[in-house]
């Protein structure tokens, strides 16, 4: 019998775990401004961001590698002293446009207030019911947004469930104390980030997202002139998220990430009048006003 028991035992070890993917990151951390680039740590830091993105299971969903998204998260650390980390982080993810292979960028902010303890080797793990530590709770916020925004792409206030997890996390992430998470920290704070994604005030910035999207850039195979009218139509639109509230962290990222993809697509192909789109943007985006002078038409 104690043999039986020790077979069954080695069969079911030799099982591979399957572990339920959503992302494919790309992770660095950069330590040049601490002058300490030798330490292990900062290596070992990496490789425990990327492996905490990639092999959490966020959603309870099993993609195929062509349906993960692609995100980046690039740390750089300004001071380390004792485990302690002062640093910014760069958070950017895309997805694919239908019909082609090419991606659209999504996401693009930089978090200038991260400052985290981490122990080399130290696990990383995900609790939605604990806080564990700030490392954890900044990197899953970014997750869930990233998870809302794409899914925003797909169907209007598709993302909505995602934005409601990160606004838990940053409910929880309040008792660690550390900047990014209050009111108080300010207008690019992740606290203000996911007070937008989540507000009523500014669902006309999700349709936004789906019309530019959806209806756009994934009709461009098949209908480049009726798709861009698309996409005019929609970036048009954001004069109403504007005047509703100006100078929105949800526009500003938006821009961010778009600015360059909007110059290249209105400057060739199917034509199309964009005197009133070029007022728009250099009205809600003027911090972009040198790509919207490239636009020709």
């Amino acid at each position: 019998m104690k043999k039986i028991v020790l077979i069954s035992i080695v069969f079911l070890s030799s099982i591979p775990v399957l572990i339920a993917q959503q992302f494919n990151s790309q992770v660095t951390v950069n330590a040049e401004q601490t002058g300490k680039t030798q330490l292990s740590i900062f290596k070992t830091l990496e490789k425990a961001v990327k492996e905490f993105v990639d092999n959490t299971d966020w959603t309870g969903d099993k993609l195929e590698d062509h349906q993960k998204i692609n995100c980046s998260f690039f740390i750089n650390v300004i001071k380390y002293n004792s485990n302690q980390f002062t640093a910014t982080l760069q958070v950017q993810s895309s997805r694919p446009v239908f019909g082609s292979t090419t991606e659209t960028p999504i996401l693009n902010i930089k978090d200038n207030k991260v400052n985290f303890d981490y122990k080399e080797f130290q696990p990383l793990i995900y609790d939605p019911n604990a806080y564990s530590s700030n490392l954890v709770s900044v990197l899953s916020f970014y997750v869930y947004t990233i998870l809302g925004f794409d899914a925003d792409t797909f169907e209007t206030n598709g993302g909505s469930d995602f934005h409601e997890v990160a606004r838990q996390i940053v409910n929880t992430a309040q008792q660690g104390k550390r900047s990014g998470w209050s009111a108080s920290d300010g207008n690019n704070s992740r606290y203000q980030l996911n007070q937008e994604a989540i507000s009523p005030n500014l669902k006309a910035f999700k349709e936004v997202m789906y019309k530019y999207h959806r209806e756009g850039l994934d009709q461009m195979y098949a209908e480049q002139e009726v798709a861009k009218e698309q996409i005019k139509e929609a970036l048009l639109a954001l004069k109403n998220v504007n005047d509703a509230r100006s100078n929105t962290y949800l526009l500003r990222s938006f821009f961010d990430a778009k600015s360059d993809e909007i110059q290249q697509i209105f400057s060739g192909g199917a034509k199309t009048s964009v005197k009133e789109l070029l007022n728009v943007l250099n009205s809600v985006a003027p911090l972009h006003s040198k790509k919207w002078q490239e636009i020709k038409y």
